[in-house]
């Protein structure tokens, strides 16, 4: 089953509380790569690699079947300071 943005999207906000989230599907529609930026306060404190995990948690059985995924996790704080 092939996977769509606001599929992703729904799940992420969700299940991370986020703020903001942004999903390209880069697949041309077919649902196997995806680009995200994740704005959370759950993200606070935490490394770059334990944020990542927190993402591919939640989006564990979906990115079994998803081929290419990136992702960019900002807290609330530097995406503000991004967006300047």
């Amino acid at each position: 089953m092939p996977y769509t943005e606001s599929y992703i999207k729904d799940k992420l906000i969700k299940e991370l509380n986020a703020s903001h989230v942004e999903v390209i599907d880069q697949s041309d529609g077919c649902g196997a790569k995806f680009s995200v930026v994740i704005v959370s306060d759950v993200f606070d404190g935490k490394p770059l690699l334990q944020r990542h995990r927190l993402v591919n948690a939640v989006l564990e059985e979906e990115l079994k079947t998803i081929h290419a995924f990136s992702q960019k996790t900002l807290t609330p704080e530097q995406w503000e300071k991004q967006k300047s």
